[in-house]
């Protein structure tokens, strides 16, 4: 436990490593997106950065979904049982003794609904974090296949979901879901499955259920309406794409990796990496 409560304390020190981009907080209820030309190849300092073909199954954009399985050993050495460390359980409860995050995403989690308490909504309910294919497939023959993925084809295996709900009522109707679904970009997290692109994600809606992408990426696709499958679609096709948030120029770019490749990024920028879980990665650069 002790070794855990330092790593806690390593990864909010160091605001969850070098390459993390934090979270913008603007008062907007749109985020505030200016496209404009990319500007990462007029840097003159340019650093040659390789990129090895397992990149593709590691990040915060990778897609699952019933065509795209949970790449094999993600979030599983992360996750720890949250009822076993109840000093850390701050500001929401636990619908019970099994929920799972790991610290990075109980750190994104916790500063959201704090954002959310300071107007008054505050009561947060986690209700599913973490599974492992045991728990996704006891969940499966439990719920069938209409209310539940097969193991392996959830985001809750993935690591970078969880279903957050009301003390008070249904999502649907609470303050705490209302909250969500207009701030939540803000801090990162997307509405993976909304009601009106079930023929997209092939999943009824769900609004308990959020993913974390980061931003930018999550006020792209506020702006734009998009679920995370439009998104990926619309990255490959611009294959670059600049925009301005709050003051804060990004350089979103996609490159195709059938095997190792060698890309070129500011060397004084900051950037982020992510794969999509099908054939290329993302590179975020902050200017």
């Amino acid at each position: 436990m002790k070794k855990w409560i330092l790593r806690i304390g390593i990864l909010v020190a160091l605001g969850y490593g070098v390459y993390q981009l934090k979270p913008i907080v603007v008062n907007e209820n749109l985020p505030e997106i200016e496209y404009q030309a990319p500007v990462a190849a007029s840097q003159k300092n340019m650093h040659a950065l390789k990129v090895t073909k397992d990149q593709i199954n590691k990040g915060d954009l990778l897609l699952v979904n019933k065509d795209h399985p949970v790449p094999k050993g993600t979030g599983e050495s992360e996750a720890v049982n949250l009822f076993q460390h109840k000093r850390l359980v701050k500001g929401f409860g636990l619908l019970d003794n099994t929920i799972r995050l790991s610290p990075t995403m109980l750190q994104r989690f916790s500063t959201m609904i704090e954002a959310a308490q300071k107007e008054g909504v505050r009561h947060f309910l986690i209700s599913s974090g973490y599974r492992d294919t045991k728990e996704q497939s006891q969940l499966y023959r439990q719920m069938g296949a209409e209310y539940a993925m097969p193991a392996g084809y959830s985001e809750h295996n993935l690591g970078l979901s969880l279903d957050i709900g009301s003390t008070q009522t249904e999502m649907n109707q609470a303050a705490e879901g209302k909250w969500l679904k207009a701030n939540a970009w803000r801090y990162g997290f997307i509405l993976r499955y909304p009601k009106d692109k079930t023929t997209i994600t092939g999943i009824q809606y769900e609004p308990w259920h959020f993913r974390y992408v980061g931003l930018p990426h999550s006020a792209i696709m506020q702006e734009k309406d998009f679920v995370l499958e439009q998104y990926l679609d619309f990255l490959k096709e611009q294959k670059t794409v600049t925009t301005t948030i709050d003051h804060r120029t990004y350089e979103i770019s996609y490159y195709p990796v059938a095997q190792n490749t060698t890309i070129r990024v500011p060397a004084n920028g900051r950037y982020e990496i992510s794969g999509d879980n099908m054939n290329g990665v993302i590179v975020t650069v902050q200017f």
